[in-house]
């Protein structure tokens, strides 16, 4: 979704509570990489893989001039010949240590292993984040968490994910370079408008 449909999304959504939890989701996110930079995992559930999530989020740190918020995205199934990007399988996960931060993308469940896995993160000290459809035991791991329930009147997850992902580029800018990048960001975001879609994803 590009930055003239998130504009219009957000325009359809004012008055709701979700542009704002989604830019307070987004600060979280932007505060717990950049301090640390220790790094970004992404992960999702065994049906559900956020590669579209990946996606923006490294368009995001490109155009912000915040590389800490590129994920690695990490997967539950990894065949053979995957380029590296899509390479990483879960076992990364037992590696997580703080100064790291691991954002958890749960539409539904995230099932007992994946739990597990991000409990044993959590104690050896990343930080957590998730994006989920209201599962509780994932909400008590997190730090921060953002629930969008399956049923919501105005939204679904995906949706959300494009307002957190366009928002978490946005405050990246170092206040006394301000207006010379954000010329130069407005002129890559006028590329990429007119360019076709990237094929790396």
């Amino acid at each position: 979704m590009d930055a003239v449909r998130v504009a219009l999304l957000r325009e359809v959504l004012a008055g709701t509570r979700w542009p704002g939890a989604a830019r307070q989701f987004a600060g979280a996110l932007r505060r717990s990489v950049v301090p640390a930079g220790g790094g970004l995992l992404l992960v999702g559930t065994e049906r559900y893989e956020p590669w579209h999530l990946a996606a923006h989020l490294v368009d995001e740190a490109a155009w912000s001039g915040q590389p800490e918020l590129a994920p690695t995205l990490v997967r539950h199934h990894v065949r053979p010949g995957e380029p590296p990007h899509l390479s990483v399988g879960l076992g990364r996960l037992a590696a997580a240590r703080r100064g790291q931060t691991l954002l958890v993308v749960a539409p539904a469940q995230p099932g007992e292993g994946l739990l597990e896995r991000v409990c044993d993160a959590r104690r050896a000290g990343a930080t957590v984040l998730s994006l989920d459809g209201g599962d509780p035991d994932l909400a008590a791991l997190a730090h921060e968490g953002l629930s969008v329930p399956e049923g919501a009147a105005e939204l679904d997850l995906d949706t959300v994910q494009h307002l957190v992902s366009a928002a978490a580029g946005e405050n990246g800018l170092p206040a006394q370079r301000g207006p010379v990048r954000l010329r130069d960001r407005l002129a890559r975001l006028a590329d990429q408008l007119t360019a076709p879609p990237p094929s790396r994803w």
